[in-house]
C-alpha cells in the first residue's frame, strides 16, 4: 500500500434542533484507520432518540477520506436552507 498524507482520526457529533418545526436531528462522523491501513469512515444520522441509519465507507488513502468527510460536512452546512435550522457541533 502506498503511503499518503497522514490522517488524523475524526469524531464529530452534530445536532440540529428546531422545536417549533419538530426538528430534532443528529449526525455523527467517525473516521479511523483499520488494521490494514485503510481509512474507515462511519456516518450515522437520524432523529434524536431513534435508532437512525448508518453508512460505512473504506478509503485506501487519507486524501480520499478527507475529501469525503469535507463533502459530508458541506452538505450538513447547507441544512439551514433545507431544514430551517442549522447543525451545531455537539462534540469534536
Amino acid at each position: 500500500m502506498e503511503t499518503g498524507t497522514p490522517f488524523d482520526e475524526i469524531d464529530i457529533e452534530l445536532i440540529a434542533r428546531n422545536p417549533a418545526r419538530n426538528i430534532h436531528r443528529r449526525y455523527s462522523i467517525l473516521a479511523s484507520i483499520d488494521l490494514f491501513g485503510s481509512i474507515i469512515v462511519e456516518t450515522r444520522w437520524g432523529r434524536i432518540g431513534a435508532a437512525g441509519q448508518r453508512k460505512i465507507r473504506s478509503f485506501p488513502h487519507g486524501t480520499e477520506a478527507d475529501r469525503y468527510v469535507r463533502s459530508v460536512l458541506a452538505r450538513r452546512n447547507s441544512a439551514e436552507s433545507r431544514l430551517g435550522t442549522s447543525y451545531r457541533i455537539q462534540s469534536q
